[in-house]
């Protein structure tokens, strides 16, 4: 017989009191532990919040039979225990609500954009998203994403938010968060020996599948992307090319100035370019001039802008800037040590540490009638008042010449029907939604299509622009995309994948060349040489760097004369006479 009363027994003794004798019902609901609901959110986000991989998984190569299924139902197991382990390691205390809140949220939208566009998550494209300005960002956000977004995620915070979490003193929480993360680990390593062989099988040939396991994919991301300042980017910049200087082309009396555009494409793949062999008409403008050089076997650096835009800028290489250490200077810093005017103009996001030093001008929210429906600027809205820019650069360094860099919008998705003007629209009917699952492959070909016209129109404008001032300097033009596009091949969209995993539509770029008569007699060239040098030569980003030093007969100890695309073909062509 229980002769002491509890300490719960003495508060309902206290409700009934202060309720006028009659004992009120508990208004708290029974405490949960916490290695509950961490377990319960690992098999939602194990499950609803991977769909796309498990689509992914039921597609691959083979029938479904009962040896499919049961792997899949091991891999389910294995992902499951994945994220308890982690969401154990992160969630103690008062912090295990938050960050499975954290969890279901980075989940939710991880797998909207998975199953949406077909793309990984890793930590370039974690680097892309933080890089991405707010235009760009919108264009993403439709109604489906919230609606997608709230089906994962309303349910399982609903529910997490009604929960009483146990309170465990320390020593209990420690050693129960200590059993579930060794539990969890233990447990997916005997899950995963079980099914090892078909299991390795098929991470070794599907690589992709391992970036898609959500959201561990997007916490080692953030985890890779926290720690990579400390493995390079660190320290001062470091100089590159100060002992720079201009060749014996700039003494020659007949010599003017240098004058040259470096277009800087934005998602100009190659297989779309009819200079370079496609099918339909989407350069009708550069495929009727005779003075072009185009390279049909030119590949990138990376496979966004974030990556190849900095990398295409460095001496480094592609090997040499995944690799670096430290902070260096760009092409861009080595022509103003030469003593050369440059100037940026950027109708994208910006130069992504490229130009840092000179500074840019951006004209992507400019409001020039005509060229900014929208609010985002055609890429034309570039040449409007660049004489003026240029104008108002140093008349020293302009006297020796000039580097303009036109940074475009391009092709950049999934907005492709916003990237053309309405009368160059030629291919219809066109996607006009950024939900490209929605269209028909026709729409959206059309859309990226009629993109690439608007380029083909930009980059006739541009060589007429330069050709307008032959009387006063020798001009040239060379345009490189930074990257390619997936267009719904094999359910892929967009770009960004890893380079290893990355389609070759994602890679394999455009590379377009002019260069005036007058500089052809500067640097002794010839159209028809450098044709045959670069038309069938299978060139990279890395050729970027080198090339234009050595078009501007730019001298220093970083130039790489293997590396330089003019440098087979200088001393072909007759030299002006002085």
């Amino acid at each position: 017989m229980r002769l002491i009363p509890s300490f719960s027994g003495l508060q309902a003794a206290a409700r009934a009191s202060r309720s006028g004798g009659h004992a009120a019902p508990a208004s708290q609901p029974p405490s949960v532990h916490p290695a509950r609901l961490i377990v319960l959110i690992s098999l939602w986000l194990a499950t609803a919040c991977n769909l796309p991989l498990w689509r992914a998984v039921v597609d691959l190569p083979g029938a479904m039979n009962l040896q499919r299924a049961g792997f899949l139902a091991a891999f389910i197991f294995i992902v499951a225990a994945g994220n308890a382990a982690v969401l154990a390691l992160l969630g103690w205390g008062r912090a295990v609500k938050p960050v499975l809140i954290f969890a279901v949220l980075a989940a939710a939208f991880g797998s909207y954009f998975i199953a949406a566009y077909g793309i990984v998550i890793d930590a370039d494209m974690l680097a892309n998203v933080m890089q991405t300005d707010t235009r760009e960002a919108t264009s993403l956000f439709t109604l489906r994403l919230p609606l997608v977004v709230g089906a994962l995620s309303v349910p399982p915070i609903w529910w997490l938010l009604r929960q009483r979490r146990a309170r465990l003193s320390w020593l209990k929480l420690t050693l129960h968060q200590l059993l579930l993360i060794v539990g969890s680990v233990v447990a997916a390593a005997l899950m995963l020996l079980w099914v090892f062989q078909p299991f390795s099988s098929t991470m070794r040939n599907h690589t992709q599948l391992r970036y898609m396991i959500n959201p561990v994919n997007s916490f080692y991301a953030a985890a890779e992307l926290a720690v990579r300042p400390f493995r390079q980017d660190q320290g001062p910049v470091q100089p590159v090319g100060a002992d720079a200087r201009l060749g014996a082309s700039y003494a020659a009396p007949a010599n003017k100035p240098p004058l040259l555009v470096l277009v800087l494409g934005e998602t100009g793949r190659s297989g779309n370019f009819a200079l370079n062999g496609y099918g339909r008409p989407t350069t009708p403008l550069l495929s009727a001039r005779s003075d072009l050089v185009t390279a049909r076997d030119a590949w990138s650096c990376g496979t966004s802008t974030a990556t190849s835009v900095p990398c295409m800028f460095s001496h480094l290489g592609k090997e040499g800037y995944e690799s670096r250490k430290g902070r260096y200077e760009s092409l861009i810093d080595v022509l103003h040590h030469a003593g050369l005017a440059v100037l940026w103009v950027d109708n994208q996001g910006g130069c992504k540490g490229v130009c840092d030093r000179i500074g840019e001008t951006n004209t992507s929210s400019s409001k020039v009638p005509g060229m900014c429906p929208d609010g985002e600027c055609l890429d034309m809205v570039m040449l409007k008042g660049l004489d003026e820019r240029i104008a108002a650069l140093p008349a020293e360094q302009r006297a020796r010449g000039t580097v303009v860099v036109l940074h475009q919008i391009g092709s950049h998705g999934p907005a492709y029907f916003r990237r053309s003007a309405p009368d160059r629209k030629p291919f219809q009917p066109e996607c006009k939604s950024v939900n490209l699952q929605e269209c028909s492959k026709e729409q959206l070909w059309n859309a990226y299509d009629n993109s690439i016209v608007e380029t083909d129109h930009f980059l006739d404008e541009t060589i007429r622009w330069l050709q307008s001032h032959d009387g006063t300097a020798q001009t040239s033009m060379i345009y490189v995309a930074d990257h390619g596009e997936s267009l719904g091949e094999n359910n892929i969209y967009l770009h960004g994948m890893p380079y290893s995993i990355a389609p070759d539509v994602q890679k394999h770029v455009a590379w377009i060349t002019w260069v005036s008569p007058a500089m052809e007699q500067r640097r002794g060239l010839t159209t028809a040489c450098l044709r045959e040098a670069m038309g069938a030569k299978r060139i990279t980003h890395d050729n970027y760097f080198h090339s234009v030093l050595g078009l501007l007969d730019v001298q220093t100890g970083v130039y790489k004369p293997q590396l330089d695309l003019f440098s087979g073909c200088e001393g072909k062509a007759p030299q002006a006479k002085g």
